[in-house]
């Protein structure tokens, strides 16, 4: 798969409360942008991503995020949206807020 326009328009729409979101195409996913700062990703299955470490990644993998590359050893510092907040946009700009604030 891969990103589609419907995907960006998505994301946009779900941050814009954040500041100015921007994005850009890597590797058949998305980087995620406010104002400047990249703090989430976007996959080419559509799993989306929140960059977090420390206190922030524990609090995320308490409420059953999985960090990005677990299943293949190479991870990295962002976490899935954790579930309750995929089909909850209030609380998916929570998280995303607290994801921004540890930048």
């Amino acid at each position: 798969m891969s990103i589609s326009s419907d995907d960006i328009i998505y994301i946009q729409d779900l941050f814009a409360p954040l500041g100015t979101i921007t994005h850009r195409k890597m590797m058949g996913g998305l980087t995620i942008y406010c104002d400047g700062q990249v703090f989430s990703i976007l996959d080419s299955a559509s799993t989306l991503y929140l960059k977090a470490k420390g206190a922030f990644a524990a609090n995320m993998a308490a409420a059953g995020a999985v960090q990005f590359g677990a299943d293949s050893g190479k991870v990295m510092g962002y976490w899935t949206m954790p579930e309750a907040a995929l089909d909850d946009d209030e609380l998916a700009r929570d998280w995303a807020v607290r994801a921004l604030n540890e930048l």
